[in-house]
């Protein structure tokens, strides 16, 4: 099993930049897909961002895309979250998640979990929160 902390939110202003972080301690970094996931209070928590356990497909949700990047660096224990053009809707508590991938099941694009069900370990969160 893993255990994940999240680390660079913060107070920012409508068309400013956040790089998310996320240090993974425990298991085998490589061997799990990751997910960065939000929530507001009173709301399901909401799918953002997803990997593969190498880094080689990701996919996000439709209201992030183009201006938000899901990486890993594997040597580091490391996920990133790289947010620009943030808007004020992109305020919520961001949290990381792992799901176990010994097999490579969820290698490709179509394959990577978008539910929060789907994913077994998760961070406390950090909150992002963007004026307008």
């Amino acid at each position: 099993q893993v255990q994940l902390a999240e680390s660079g939110g913060g107070l920012v202003q409508a068309g400013d930049s956040l790089n998310l972080a996320c240090l993974v301690s425990g298991d085998t970094f490589n061997s799990y897909a990751m997910a960065w996931f939000r929530q507001i209070p009173g709301k399901e928590r909401e799918f953002v961002a997803a990997t593969s356990w190498n880094g080689h497909a990701s996919i996000y949700t439709d209201s992030v895309k183009g201006r938000t990047t899901i990486s890993r660096h594997n040597a580091k224990k490391t996920l990133y979250l790289q947010m620009d053009s943030l808007k004020p809707e992109d305020s919520a508590a961001y949290y990381c998640a792992a799901v176990p991938d010994f097999t490579g099941r969820y290698g490709g694009t179509t394959e990577l979990p978008t539910r929060w069900a789907q994913y077994n370990y998760w961070g406390q969160g950090t909150q992002v929160t963007v004026s307008s």
